[in-house]
């Protein structure tokens, strides 16, 4: 019977250092934002917002007085400007609502944006800036298939939308239904399973990553995204990297077990160990830099830094993890073993 687990403590917020907003500087992450999640927090009420289905989420409307509000909308607008066409003025745009979110480490405020044109919406963030999640987004640049865009002022980190059912909403949605392709989601889960561990990104809970469907000429492909990453080399199980070990993902395991051995799993894992290999070689000199700055950098506690660094120098075999001063360290040698690479 596999063993599930949890999350049992809230990680802590690291402030950004000098030496990872000069990487930031370096590689265009910075930007001087016309307003600041400080200033977002001064709304006047909060109203509870409810989903389709009128079921309660986690999500409240944040109301705030007239000049502030046309203020606000104002200047969002300019960092959405800012996020997707780098600063160039996109007509006919209009700030629909502001939302804030006080569950998790972030905080953050989901800004609604409408094309008065087509009535075409779009989403992106405000949250309190957090240097695990600055390093995640980074390692999801260099190593996932897919690119994110995302700024940094001071405290505030600005994100674009990763569109995608969440992948605890998709299960339900399709509970008892086959649904199409089957065995193409079952292989992203593997491939999404092991790109998490080799990174060290954890807390993969189906509610921190989406499915993204395309349809193909002849059928459905999917891929699964991660849209989480505080949990990125904090915390000391090893488990907590391998989403296969959360129970919100029962579900794509048992897919996953019934649609394939295990050697065509680890077929997979390994085209996926491989693929991350060429992204890191196409990225050579930026992933050098972040590590780097990682290396000297505290984003976890030493108790977590000793928990993993035993449980990984287990199971690679390698007292060389025992010697390991921090996260950093440790990811580094992790990489290079999983992915046969040398960074430094």
């Amino acid at each position: 019977m596999q063993e599930f687990i949890e999350i049992e403590h809230k990680k802590p917020i690291y402030k950004i250092k000098a030496p990872l907003r000069e990487h930031l500087r370096q590689y265009s992450r910075l930007a001087n934002l016309p307003i600041s999640y400080d200033d977002l927090l001064r709304y006047q009420d909060l109203i509870p917002l409810s989903d389709s289905n009128g079921d309660e989420t986690l999500w409240f409307g944040a109301l705030y007085n007239e000049s502030e509000n046309e203020f606000f909308h104002q200047e969002l607008i300019k960092i959405y400007q800012l996020l997707v066409a780098d600063g160039d003025e996109i007509p006919y745009l209009r700030i629909e609502s502001i939302d804030f979110c006080s569950f998790g480490n972030s905080r953050p405020f989901r800004i609604k944006v409408i094309n008065e044109i087509n009535d075409n919406h779009d989403y992106f963030y405000v949250k309190k800036a957090d240097s695990s999640r600055i390093y995640g987004l980074e390692l999801e640049e260099i190593f996932s298939p897919d690119k994110v865009s995302y700024f940094v002022d001071k405290m505030t980190l600005v994100e674009d939308h990763i569109i995608g059912i969440p992948s605890d909403e998709f299960i339900k949605k399709n509970e008892g239904v086959k649904i199409e392709n089957r065995l193409r989601f079952a292989k992203e889960f593997v491939k999404f399973n092991e790109r998490c561990f080799v990174r060290l990104l954890g807390d993969m809970r189906g509610y921190n990553f989406v499915v993204e469907i395309t349809q193909d000429f002849d059928n459905v492909q999917y891929r699964l995204r991660a849209m989480d990453f505080d949990q990125q080399s904090y915390e000391g199980r090893k488990n907590i990297y391998l989403p296969q070990y959360f129970k919100d993902n029962i579900e794509l395991v048992k897919l996953a077990q019934e649609l394939m051995s295990n050697q065509i799993a680890e077929q997979y894992a390994k085209e996926e160990r491989v693929a991350m290999k060429k992204r890191f070689l196409a990225a050579k000199p930026r992933t050098k830099s972040i590590l780097r700055r990682m290396k000297k950098d505290t984003i976890s506690s030493m108790q977590n830094v000793i928990s993993l660094r035993e449980e990984l120098a287990s199971y690679h075999n390698n007292q060389s993890f025992l010697e390991m001063k921090n996260m950093g360290d440790i990811l580094t040698l992790h990489l290079e073993l999983k992915l046969g690479i040398k960074v430094f």
